[in-house]
C-alpha cells in the first residue's frame, strides 16, 4: 500500500475552490486499490481526529488562531502529526504531497524527516502567490522566499500550468518538474431556457440569452476588473456585463467604483455570487462571450469552466492564459484599446461555434478528472 499525505487544503469534503475541489476529485475519482490517501482538514474546534471520507483518512488540525500567520502553523502541525502517524503504524516509503509554498521557510527539517524514512516530497507550487496585490511588500518577500525553499527540499514539483512549470524551470534550475493539468467539470447545465431559477435570475437582472458578456471569478485587482470594466464601457455594444463575483462589503468595490464610474453604466450589473453550478453553467453556454482577466497564477478553474461551457472566450493573453486556451480562444492585452476593439468586433459578428466546439474538445481530451487523477495515480505509485 502506498500512503499519500495530502497537506496545504482546507480538508474534505471540500467547501471551497482551487486545492479543496482537486483534493475531492482526487479522492472522488480513485482507482488504485493500492493508493491510501491521508488528507489534513482545518478545523476551529477538534485537533487529531480521524473520518473516512470516500476512501480517504481525514485527519483534523486545529491551530492557534495567528491572523495570516495560522496557515504556517497549520501546515507545520499537520506534517508533524502525519509524521507520528507514519511511526506508530510503521508506513513505509510515503508521499508528502504539499499544496501551496506557504510552509517554505520552514520546510528544511521535515524534509530531512521526511527522507529519512525514505519518503518523497512533492510540492504544488499553485500560482505565483507573491505577486499578489492584497499582500503586503513584506509578506510578498516572505512568500518569494519560501516558493524558492521548496523548490530547494522538493523532490518534485508539480505544475498544474505549462506556464508555471517554465517558470519555475527558469528561476529554480535545480529543480525537477513534471506537468500535470487541473481538472473541470464537463458535464452540461441541467437548466434550459424555461426553468424556474433561469428565469427568476434574468427577470431579476432584466438580461437576455446571448446579450451579455460575462465575467466570473475572484474579486481581486489582479484579475484586472479595471482594465475590463473600462474597457467594456469604451466599447459600442448595447449588450450588457454581468459580473458574477463576491464584491459585497469589498472595500476594492468602492474603489473600482470610484476609478472607472461603472454605476453610471446601466449595462453593467454586478450580481453578487452564484452557488447553483447549473446556473453557473448556464449562465456560461447562454453569455455571448465570456472574458477572463486573471493575470496572476497558473490554471485557473474559471478558465476552464468558460472553455467548456462558452462558445467565445475573450482571454488576457499572458502566458499562463495561453497554454490552458491555446488557439481556442480571443486574446487582449491590457493596452487601451485592445479589449474594446474585440468586444466590437464580437459584437457585430456572428457567434463562432466552431470555436466553441474546439475550445470543449480541448477540455474534453485534455482536462478531466479522470485523465488526471490516472496521471497522479501513476506518480505516486512509481
Amino acid at each position: 500500500m502506498k500512503h499519500v499525505f495530502i497537506i496545504g487544503s482546507r480538508g474534505l469534503p471540500a467547501k471551497y475552490g482551487g486545492f479543496e475541489t482537486f483534493v475531492e476529485q482526487l479522492v472522488s475519482h480513485q482507482v488504485s486499490p493500492t493508493i491510501q490517501y491521508h488528507v489534513a482538514c482545518l478545523s476551529d474546534d477538534s485537533h487529531q481526529t480521524h473520518s473516512n471520507y470516500k476512501g480517504a483518512d481525514c485527519f483534523t488540525i486545529n491551530p492557534p488562531k495567528l491572523g495570516p500567520a495560522r496557515v504556517i502553523a497549520y501546515d507545520m502541525m499537520a506534517i508533524s502529526y502525519a509524521l507520528q502517524l507514519i511511526a506508530k503504524e510503521q508506513i513505509a516509503e510515503p508521499v508528502f504531497y504539499i499544496l501551496g509554498n506557504t510552509i517554505g521557510a520552514f520546510i528544511a527539517p521535515f524534509a530531512k524527516k521526511i527522507h529519512a524514512l525514505n519518503g518523497q516530497l512533492f510540492i504544488n507550487p499553485d500560482g505565483l502567490e507573491w505577486k499578489r496585490t492584497k499582500w503586503s511588500k513584506p509578506v510578498q518577500t516572505y512568500l518569494k522566499y519560501s516558493e524558492k525553499q521548496m523548490t530547494r527540499h522538493a523532490d518534485l514539483v508539480i505544475a498544474d500550468n505549462e506556464g508555471i512549470e517554465s517558470y519555475i524551470q527558469a528561476a529554480y534550475p535545480w529543480s525537477k518538474t513534471t506537468f500535470i493539468a487541473y481538472g473541470t467539470d464537463l458535464t452540461e447545465t441541467a437548466y434550459e431556457a424555461d426553468t424556474i431559477q433561469v428565469r427568476q435570475f434574468f427577470e431579476n437582472w432584466q438580461i437576455r440569452e446571448k446579450e451579455f458578456y460575462l465575467i466570473i471569478g475572484r474579486f481581486v485587482p489582479e484579475n484586472n476588473y479595471a482594465v475590463a470594466i473600462k474597457e467594456f464601457m469604451a466599447s459600442e455594444t448595447k449588450r450588457d456585463l454581468v459580473i458574477v463575483c463576491n464584491h459585497e462589503g469589498s472595500a476594492y468595490f468602492q474603489k473600482l467604483k470610484e476609478e472607472t464610474g461603472f454605476d453610471a453604466d446601466k449595462r453593467i450589473k454586478f450580481v453578487g455570487t452564484v452557488y447553483v453550478q447549473d446556473l453557473l453553467k448556464y449562465l456560461r453556454s447562454s453569455c455571448r462571450a465570456y472574458i477572463h482577466g486573471h493575470e496572476v497564477g497558473g490554471t485557473n478553474p474559471s478558465l476552464l469552466e468558460a472553455l467548456a461551457q462558452t462558445n467565445e472566450n475573450l482571454v488576457l493573453g499572458v502566458d499562463f492564459n495561453r497554454k490552458v486556451a491555446l488557439e481556442n480562444a480571443h486574446y487582449w492585452t491590457k493596452t487601451k484599446g485592445s479589449l474594446s476593439q474585440l468586444l466590437n468586433q464580437i459584437d457585430r459578428q456572428d457567434e463562432n461555434l466552431q470555436l466553441g466546439q474546439a475550445a470543449k474538445k480541448h477540455m474534453q481530451t485534455n482536462y478531466t478528472w479522470e485523465k488526471i487523477v490516472s496521471q497522479y495515480e501513476d506518480l505516486f505509485l512509481k
